[in-house]
């Protein structure tokens, strides 16, 4: 069970970023284009806090049972001072979490407009900063942070 939530936590990561993509998108192109708020516009909102929820839950779910965080809680003064240990026992969830607060937090204010112009604002300010977050959060194969890579097999 915890391989194939790895690997849906790994393979959900692109979509959380392709939605929060869609999202700063089609706010910053409705804030300066001053367009009109869509159903559409209100469905996508709506779907990237869903998936943002649900890949925070499976985060979780990992920290919870990954060999690698129980090491870091067991031996914390040994394994703090390596990066890559403490980049998953603390920074990796710590920095999702804020995130995912971000996004709530943005969807449900934008919900809560009543000016197309603000919704947008909120959407395109908010999804930006936890996209930005996100992307420092994420275990990158290029990161000096911690590697792991783009695709995760069984």
């Amino acid at each position: 069970m915890y391989v194939f939530l790895l690997f849906l936590h790994n393979a959900l990561r692109w979509l959380v970023l392709a939605s929060l993509v869609t999202v700063c998108w089609r706010g910053f192109r409705g804030w300066w284009g001053r367009r009109s708020f869509t159903a559409l516009d209100e469905r996508i909102r709506h779907i990237t806090a869903t998936i943002a929820h649900c890949q925070l839950a499976i985060g979780y779910i990992l920290y919870f049972n990954s060999p690698v965080v129980a090491y870091f809680r067991a031996h914390a003064n040994e394994a703090l001072p390596s990066f890559a240990f403490r980049f998953f026992g603390i920074i990796h969830i710590a920095l999702m979490t804020l995130a995912v607060i971000v996004i709530t937090i943005g969807a449900s204010i934008a919900k809560r407009r009543q000016e197309d112009a603000a919704r947008f604002r909120i959407m395109a300010i908010c999804c930006t900063l936890a996209l930005l977050i996100i992307f420092c959060a994420i275990p990158w194969p290029f990161s000096p942070l911690a590697q792991r890579p783009y695709f995760r097999n069984f």
